[in-house]
């Protein structure tokens, strides 16, 4: 996974590994990765992958189910379901759990799911929250949720936040910038979104509010059906020559597009946290996001927040009083890298460690 649950997970191995290598990490993985942005240290971090016949061919009963039998003979003392899911049967093998639930969405949009799917998720994700021994939520705004729609008390949820990968923490050079600028055919100036292209991420208002402003929009993310209609609309509107779509970045380049940017737009509905929002933070550009939610957890008090994040004219505005006001411009910029130091990787270690019961 590329995006969200996949940055997550790897962040959060990288960081335990990092700062607790007297301990061994085993990362249970139905198919070989395909993703190669974690570098294991291999005397800390083992991969284990299905070794019979039957639970190659099937990799998701192995991940469901028969990985408690593997989990067992690796002697593991701390399990912990990384996306809102434990095996079954975990519960008698006297293994200490814990669950980390990003966002319960699918139960708070449900017209965003397939009804098939929305019950599949509930179902795992009831089963899992019920037999865990802890709870991780990533935002109080998902803990809330935990209590309201899967009715797990309070005293068994932990708020923990997540940090970001540590490409948005390092310092690239103007060379080695301008040159990745340049790779990508980017514009000097241009305002920048990145997230998966899906309705809940409301590209689409931005990208109409981008219409009625001389600025240039980049945006590194894809997506299906919506992300058809919004390329649609840059297509009709024609838009090509000032909206720049990318896939396929890494996370450096990723990372100096939000160090070279002029501001961060991150117009989503709803989300169980919104790193991105950290990564813009960190990187010392603006953000305009959504109020309500998660968001002002994420972006704190000095980000700019609509109050209707489908307003396209409000968006306009908001990005025209970024740009042109530049004591603003200057406070936001330096007010949310400080603010984005408690999400930094030691107190993240620190409060896991206390978590794992090392």
């Amino acid at each position: 996974n590329t995006t969200g649950l996949g940055n997550y997970s790897r962040d959060l191995v990288r960081i335990m590994a990092k700062f607790h290598p007297e301990n061994r990490y085993y990362l249970y993985n139905p198919k070989p990765a395909k993703v190669h942005r974690l570098t294991p240290d291999h005397h800390v971090i083992r991969e284990v992958l299905p070794q019979t016949f039957i639970s190659k061919k099937l990799p998701s009963l192995w991940r469901s189910k028969w990985m408690v039998k593997q989990l067992v003979k690796d002697k593991i003392d701390v399990f912990h379901g990384l996306t809102g899911e434990l095996p079954y049967g975990i519960d008698k093998t006297g293994i200490r759990t814990i669950l980390t639930i990003h966002d319960l969405i699918f139960v708070r949009y449900p017209e965003l799911y397939k009804a098939i799917d929305r019950k599949i998720y509930f179902k795992k994700f009831q089963y899992a929250a019920q037999i865990a021994d802890v709870v991780v939520a990533i935002s109080e705004q998902t803990q809330r949720d935990i209590v309201s729609f899967l009715g797990i008390p309070p005293e068994k949820i932990r708020v923990i936040y997540q940090g970001c990968h540590r490409a948005f923490k390092a310092g690239f050079s103007p060379e080695f910038q301008h040159k990745i600028l340049k790779k990508w055919k980017l514009p000097e100036d241009y305002i920048l979104y990145v997230s998966a292209v899906n309705e809940r991420k409301n590209l689409l208002t931005l990208v109409k509010a981008i219409a009625k402003t001389r600025d240039n929009l980049v945006v590194v993310g894809s997506g299906g059906t919506y992300f058809d209609t919004v390329k649609e609309y840059i297509a009709r509107h024609q838009l090509n020559d000032k909206i720049f779509l990318l896939q396929n970045l890494n996370m450096e380049e990723i990372a100096v597009l939000y160090r070279h940017a002029k501001l961060f737009v991150y117009p989503s509905i709803f989300e169980g946290f919104g790193i991105p929002i950290i990564e813009a933070l960190y990187s010392k550009t603006p953000v305009i996001t959504s109020k309500g939610s998660c968001f002002p957890e994420a972006g704190g008090p000095d980000t700019l927040y609509l109050d209707n994040p489908y307003d396209v004219e409000a968006l306009v505005k908001a990005i025209e009083k970024v740009k042109n006001d530049e004591k603003l411009r200057h406070n936001m910029i330096e007010k949310g890298f400080q603010y984005a130091q408690k999400f930094n990787d030691e107190h993240i270690a620190a409060q896991y460690k206390l978590l794992y019961g090392f």
